[in-house]
Order: structure tokens, then sequence, then C-alpha cells
């Protein structure tokens, strides 16, 4: 009994340790005072003022340009590229797939320093564009290792019946192979938009003068002292995260309930 109560204890200083200081981030943005150590009442001034901030405007405008876009053509080329690998052969597809994991597990730093020397080496200008590039290469491997577990758990079967009965492999493709590893595609997409829009490494070091995202102007902000706007900031993008993430479970926890109540019959 003593040891489930320490356990307990234990995970509940953990959690207190991880969530307090966002709970004090969210309160402070409705603080009406400028200080941290002082309570001057409730106000959402700061949010007013937030989205009277011209660059704040501009930064969150590319963010979404940016995100959306690089993760809908991460995702169109790491689909097809998932369903390459899974049609390789064993030791093709083992080293393909290793290789996959080297952006995932390679630090953020050496990947933007890389793709930044890359586009200077060949006179490309700094800005929208080469941010873009970016993160479509950042988030393509994500994507992949979205995608390729829906296609082990694909019925090999369904494709070669599409083909016996007549449909030709494009066909078989979009109405066989797509709607079955949609799931993994959209849960795809989804980590690809959010790792966009909290990128700050590989777009410091990618991005042009005139194009900044919310993680570039928060930096910014910060060093010259930290504002209240930038917990309103801070504040409003974490509810994209929690809202983002209730999609996912939320879409999870349907699908297998669909699973389940189909194998009930």
């Amino acid at each position: 009994m003593v040891k489930r109560n320490l356990h307990k204890i234990y995970m509940g200083l953990i959690f207190v340790f991880l969530y307090a200081p966002i709970l004090v981030l969210v309160t402070y943005s409705f603080n009406d005072s400028t200080s941290r150590g002082n309570w001057g009442g409730f106000t959402l001034k700061w949010y007013i003022d937030l989205f009277n901030d011209r660059d704040i405007k501009t930064a969150l405008y590319y963010t979404v340009i940016v995100a959306v876009l690089a993760a809908t053509i991460a995702t169109f080329i790491g689909t097809i590229s998932a369903i390459g690998l899974y049609n390789f052969n064993k030791t093709p597809k083992s080293i393909m797939v290793n290789i996959n994991y080297l952006p995932v597990v390679n630090p953020d730093i050496v990947t933007g320093l890389s793709l930044m020397i890359l586009y200077l080496s060949t006179n490309m200008r700094l800005g929208f564009l080469s941010m873009l590039l970016s993160h479509i290469t950042f988030d393509i491997p994500f994507v992949i290792l979205a995608v390729m577990p829906k296609l082990k758990s694909l019925n090999k079967h369904l494709t070669e019946a599409a083909l016996d009965l007549g449909a030709t492999p494009l066909y078989a493709l979009r109405k066989v192979v797509i709607p079955e590893i949609m799931p993994g595609i959209i849960t795809g997409f989804l980590i690809a938009f959010t790792l966009s829009i909290d990128d700050f490494v590989i777009s410091f070091f990618t991005t042009g003068s005139g194009v900044t995202n919310l993680s570039i102007v928060i930096y910014s902000m910060a060093r010259r002292g930290v504002k209240p706007t930038i917990n309103a900031l801070s504040t409003l993008m974490l509810t994209a995260v929690l809202i983002l993430l209730f999609i996912i479970n939320k879409r999870s926890a349907l699908v297998d309930g669909q699973k389940n109540n189909g194998g009930n019959y």
C-alpha cells in the first residue's frame, strides 16, 4: 500500500514539474500587470495587442501557409514513397527504412545548417521557397513512418483481387490501397502540420529577410525581454496543438471502434 502511494506521489510530482510552467504561462496571459510577480486582475488586452501587432500577423501568415503547403506536399510524397518502400524486396526495404530514420534522429541544427549550406552553394536566395522546401524535407520521413504501419496491416489479396477483376494498377491504388491506409495518411498530415508550426531551428537557418514564422518572432521578442504578448501567443499555439491532438485521438478511437464493431459480425 505504501509503495503504491509513493508511486502516485512520484507521478504527481512529475506531472506538476511538467505542466505547472504551462499553467503559469496561460494564467499570466490574462494578467493585467506586466510584472510576472504581481497579479493585476483579469484582462484580454494582451490578446488584443497581439492581433494588432503587424509583425505577429505577418509571421502567423507565413507560419500557416508554410505549414499547410509543406504538410500537403510532404504527405503526398511520403505516401507514394511509403507505398514504394512497402513493395521493395526485404533487403533493399530494410536499408531504405533505416535511411529514413536518419533525418528523424538527426539533430535539427545539423539538418538546418546542411540545408542552408546546400542553398547557398547553389546560389539560391534564402526566403519563402527555401523555408518551404526545408519543411517539406523535414516532414517527409515522419509521414513515411505514419503510413508504413497501415501498409503492413493491409491485406495484399485485396489489391490482387482488384487487378484480377480488371482494375488498372492506378485504379486499384486509388480505390483499394489509398482508402485502406487513409488513417495513416491523415495522421501523417497532422504530424507534419504540427512539426512545421513548431519548428524553429530549421526555419532559423533557412529563411531570409522579410520571411519569418511564429517561432522566430517569439525568439526575437524574448531576446528583447519577455512581454505579456508572448504569453498570449504561446497560449494560442498551445490551444491549437491541443485541438490537433484531440482530433488525432478522437479519430483513432473512432477508427478502432469501427474495426471492433466490424469484427463482431
